[in-house]
């Protein structure tokens, strides 16, 4: 790791710096192994006419903590090896179904010269503009782990 290269990568960064959209798409296969990991068996994620039918989706749900990760995966890719991230916060306001195109990413909204830490308001919005899934991450550059 190149402490001097990761502490000039945060000295250039400015309040106001976007990180770089990411394109999501989830399928069934997709969404079930997901689900499956987390031993998740809300009908809603797997079931199509379940979620049609009695909860009154247009389609099958995609799970909340799947956006969370996709929020993670968007700044991960971002920091590259010169950073990681402190916290993350996120709310999912808005269902997600499968097969959506969804689009994550995020702004810097604060810089602490100091500590070598940055705030990112971070998202997910949907092919309409809707933030589904807003959130913010704290991230640290410059450590050795």
């Amino acid at each position: 790791m190149k402490i001097s290269s990761e502490l000039s990568r945060f000295g250039e960064l400015r309040v106001g710096h976007e990180l770089p959209q990411r394109v999501f798409e989830c399928g069934n296969v997709q969404l079930m192994l997901y689900n499956a990991s987390l031993w998740n068996g809300h009908r809603i994620h797997f079931d199509e006419p379940y979620a049609r039918e009695v909860e009154g989706y247009p389609g099958l749900v995609l799970a909340g903590p799947m956006l969370g990760d996709w929020l993670h995966q968007c700044v991960e890719e971002w920091l590259e090896d010169d950073g990681r991230i402190l916290s993350i916060d996120y709310s999912n306001r808005v269902a997600t179904y499968v097969d959506e195109k969804l689009f994550s990413g995020g702004t810097v909204t604060a810089i602490r010269a100091e500590s070598g830490e940055a705030e990112v308001d971070v998202f997910i919005k949907n092919a309409e503009g809707t933030v589904v899934t807003p959130g913010k991450v704290v991230v640290r550059f410059g450590e050795s782990w």
